[in-house]
């Protein structure tokens, strides 16, 4: 798990194909990875890898080809920034939002512009994901936790304040760019129980029982 709090902007140093996957190596720039063993999860641009190699300077990732199918890393190439978050430690504060790093699909920045010293940008998601985005609720752009100011049709916008966009790639996103989203992992879940065609054997949970405990319907959104 992530909180969408970036920790450093690396780079990448290479991307080697091997077979229809892809292994980066990344260079950590600022990134402490004094605490980071082989098999520990780091997300990179939102993406949770898996660290097969690690030195004081970097790490080496696999990606496999349902991955690179489903996100902006296949597009990546030596020099290229990225945002980098290690795992969340137990105890630790959380000052996004749950994260897993398991992008849900690819948005396009469509708009982007200065409100005061805020960025402002505006991204159309898949419509496939558009359920799950509300206004003043949580998403994640390649990685960084943000709130959502307003959603229009397939559409949303975001408010990037001056210390965000100085610590992470998205100061740097252009007008028909691609981001990673990951939608919020309660909106998830809670379309799941919904949806539930019949009651949960163990808690009785089911469609009519959450509406009638104020959760509403799928069917009235």
């Amino acid at each position: 798990m992530f909180t969408g709090i970036i920790e450093a902007v690396g780079s990448i140093a290479r991307a080697e194909t091997i077979g229809a996957d892809l292994r980066l190596r990344v260079d950590a720039g600022a990134l402490d990875l004094s605490d980071v063993r082989i098999g520990d999860s780091i997300a990179v641009s939102g993406v949770c890898l898996t660290v097969v190699e690690c030195s004081a300077a970097g790490f080496v990732a696999d990606v496999s080809r349902e991955t690179l199918d489903h996100t902006t890393l296949s597009g990546l190439r030596p020099g290229a920034r990225v945002n980098l978050e290690k795992a969340l430690a137990v105890g630790a504060r959380l000052g996004g939002h749950l994260v897993s790093g398991h992008v849900d699909g690819m948005g396009t920045v469509c708009a982007r512009w200065h409100d005061g010293n805020s960025l402002r940008l505006r991204i159309e998601a898949p419509v496939s994901l558009v359920r799950y985005i509300a206004s003043k609720g949580s998403i994640c752009v390649d990685g960084v936790s943000l709130t959502v100011n307003v959603v229009d049709g397939v559409r949303f916008e975001l408010n990037i304040v001056p210390h965000t966009a100085q610590q992470t790639t998205l100061s740097a996103l252009d007008e028909g760019q691609r981001v990673n989203l990951e939608v919020d992992l309660i909106a998830r879940y809670l379309e799941s129980l919904l949806t539930a065609r019949a009651p949960d054997p163990v808690s009785g949970l089911d469609r009519d029982f959450l509406a009638a405990h104020g959760f509403g319907s799928l069917d009235d959104r």
